[in-house]
């Protein structure tokens, strides 16, 4: 295994459209074109935006062993002063902030600049460090092996995030589908490994920023972080692959890239599965809650209940604009009703819309790699 890789400039010199690939990718760009439109069935943007955010910074964190649970992310979400938020929690949640902070900079601009990037790390990591500019950093793995050295000069390491920002946003440079680029970005980002902490994090968000940035999607809300914890070894395994055979890793690169495009097929069919399922939902609760609430109805209410599965009385004081005396009758009434589950945490009640959560935690898993140890980046 060699710890050394020379990162090639791009565009990369391969002709990429073999017909596996064109074949794969037919199948991926179908199934993504079929999620856009699918996300359009659910009026409230930020419902998706909210829910899906917060299911991909789990995941995402999970590939970089970052564990908690959405119990955890939820009753952080509600700011209850009687909570007690930990660390991989804040991670997971930085991660979300992270995620939105990208969106709302590419969404109408269409454009994704170094700055853009490092303002996404910083949000992620909490620090101003930006890019690499000392020695020492390695890629090992849990066994303490040296598997990869990334460039070590601060000269190297931006010149080849420069060479890379032209490639994200100059479509001429390279004619080619956006899908492949896509895996390509990743695998070159994730080589330069350009900051101390939140590659891979970083490189994850970048990868659905470019689904936006090229109007393949409206939203951000296609995660391969799900797939990816899922197959952990071949992620890992076929990053490295290209690495170790270059400069002739063609039927390296192939492979790579057929894993993406892959992903980009099964999650966007597990998402529009998703999307379906939370429209349905939305669907049944409106045909309750009319006639429970009468004229004091409003679309702010189903909005609430769907924009925070974990709710509690301020929220709906300030979404339905009412008294909180108000505000918790009617949760309680709906909790009656049976489509909430009221939970106290410490001196403070919250509501649980549990029909929708139980949706997340039943997305289907394809296969689950619980064997392979991420690769740790280690600053010294």
């Amino acid at each position: 295994m060699s710890a050394t890789y020379d990162i090639p400039e791009l565009p990369l010199g391969f002709d990429f459209e073999t017909k596996a690939v064109l074949r794969q990718l037919n199948k991926s760009n179908k199934r993504l074109a079929e999620l856009k439109g699918v996300a359009l069935t659910i009026p409230n943007e930020n419902i998706l935006l909210s829910s899906l955010v917060l299911q991909e910074a789990l995941d995402s964190s999970a590939v970089e062993n970052i564990v908690t649970t959405s119990d955890d992310l939820y009753k952080a979400d509600l700011h209850f002063r009687d909570g007690i938020v930990n660390a991989a929690t804040k991670e997971v949640l930085n991660y979300r902030q992270a995620m939105q902070k990208g969106f709302n900079m590419v969404r109408h601009k269409h454009v994704l600049s170094l700055n853009d990037i490092k303002e996404i790390q910083h949000v992620l990591e909490n620090n101003n460090a930006g890019f690499r500019s000392l020695p020492g950093t390695t890629l090992k793995s849990s066994k303490g092996e040296i598997v990869y050295t990334p460039p070590q000069s601060g000269q190297d390491i931006l010149r080849y995030m420069t060479n890379l920002e032209e490639y994200i946003n100059i479509s001429e440079l390279h004619d080619i589908d956006p899908l492949i680029k896509l895996a390509i970005i990743h695998h070159q980002f994730e080589s330069i490994h350009p900051f101390y902490d939140g590659n891979g994090r970083t490189g994850r968000i970048i990868a659905i920023l470019y689904l936006v940035i090229n109007d393949l999607l409206d939203l951000p809300i296609l995660y391969l972080s799900r797939y990816i914890t899922h197959n952990k070894g071949d992620y890992y395994r076929l990053i490295q692959a290209i690495r170790d055979k270059a400069p002739d890793n063609f039927n390296q690169w192939e492979e790579w890239i057929l894993f993406i495009l892959k992903g980009i097929e099964e999650t966007s069919i597990d998402t529009m599965r998703l999307v379906k399922n939370i429209s349905k939902l939305m669907a049944a609760y409106k045909a309750k809650l009319r006639p429970l609430f009468g004229q004091q109805y409003k679309h702010e209410l189903i909005n609430n209940l769907f924009f925070h599965p974990y709710t509690k009385i301020e929220f709906m004081e300030k979404d339905m604009m009412v008294q909180r005396k108000t505000a918790a009758k009617y949760l309680d009434k709906i909790v009656q009703a049976g489509l909430l589950e009221k939970v106290k945490l410490g001196r403070s009640n919250y509501y649980i819309n549990k029909d929708l959560m139980s949706l997340f935690i039943s997305q289907p898993i394809h296969k689950m790699d619980t064997t392979t140890e991420a690769i740790e980046s280690v600053n010294t």
